[in-house]
């Protein structure tokens, strides 16, 4: 970390003497940095920006006006206590985004991953757990104890209820409310969401293979419109996923405990 003084830190900006800022960071009109906040070298803070608390800013990650991140979380049991905030590298934070660090009911650390986006109003609560590449769209919410796997995207919007899980590669509609685990490459939308399928387009984007993705039809197929409960459809899913990785990290993650139910199709709509 270099001094305050080796970076580009605007004339009205106020910078705690205890903050560390890294080499060629640049700090902007009116930003006010907190004592406990590490902002790593090349981070760009546009303007107007507020970071607290104990927060973690990775190499050039952007922050847009009137971002707030790092103040204390909004969870009434927070009582004070050293809880943090560590965001990843090249990610980008638009205006009015905020992000809460964690509490000691979860582990005491917010965390999120590198080369996110999160849009305009977009909001990460206490506790949260997101993945590389991750986007959340304009005003989507993340609620506390929220998993979010890599390369995932919540439309606008969109509300995700606490201690859900969205796997990685899900596609989250827009206005959509998330009460259920959503699997990985899963897609899901509506008021109270339910899967409509899996995120084909996403998987082409991304470089997967005609095997991987007609395995993963396949496989929800089987999970969703098959014979025998949920636990047989899996162990019968599992025993057929002959090295397929997409498949497995469908069958990992629907075994993992969770406090919340599986997000599922409607009665009689499989893909």
């Amino acid at each position: 970390m270099s001094t305050v003084e080796a970076s580009d830190v605007h004339a009205t900006a106020i910078v705690a003497p205890s903050a560390r800022i890294g080499a060629r960071a640049s700090i902007g009109p009116y930003c006010v940095i907190g004592e406990n906040v590490v902002l790593d070298d090349e981070v760009v803070l546009h303007s107007h920006v507020v970071v607290e608390g104990r927060t973690t800013v990775g190499p050039r990650t952007q922050i847009f006006p009137f971002a707030s991140i790092g103040h204390r979380p909004q969870d009434l049991k927070y009582q004070g206590e050293d809880s943090s905030l560590a965001i990843g590298s090249d990610c980008m934070i638009r205006e009015h985004v905020t992000m809460n660090p964690g509490t000691e009911g979860g582990g005491l650390e917010t965390r999120v991953g590198n080369g996110c986006l999160f849009m305009v109003g977009a909001h990460v609560a206490h506790d949260c757990k997101i993945g590389d590449h991750v986007i959340l769209a304009n005003n989507a919410t993340i609620a506390g104890h929220v998993e979010v796997g890599d390369h995932a995207i919540i439309g606008g919007l969109a509300a995700v209820h606490q201690f859900v899980r969205i796997g990685a590669h899900a596609m989250i509609g827009g206005m959509s409310g998330i009460e259920h685990d959503v699997i990985p490459y899963g897609l899901a939308m509506g008021e109270r969401a339910r899967l409509s399928g899996v995120n084909i387009v996403g998987m082409k984007r991304r470089g997967f293979d005609k095997a991987a993705i007609q395995g993963l039809m396949a496989a929800y197929q089987k999970i969703f419109t098959g014979d025998g409960t949920l636990a047989e459809r899996i162990e019968q899913v599992a025993q057929n996923a002959d090295g397929n990785e997409v498949v497995r990290a469908i069958v990992d993650f629907v075994r993992q405990e969770s406090s919340r139910s599986l997000c599922q199709p409607k009665p009689g709509h499989g893909q």
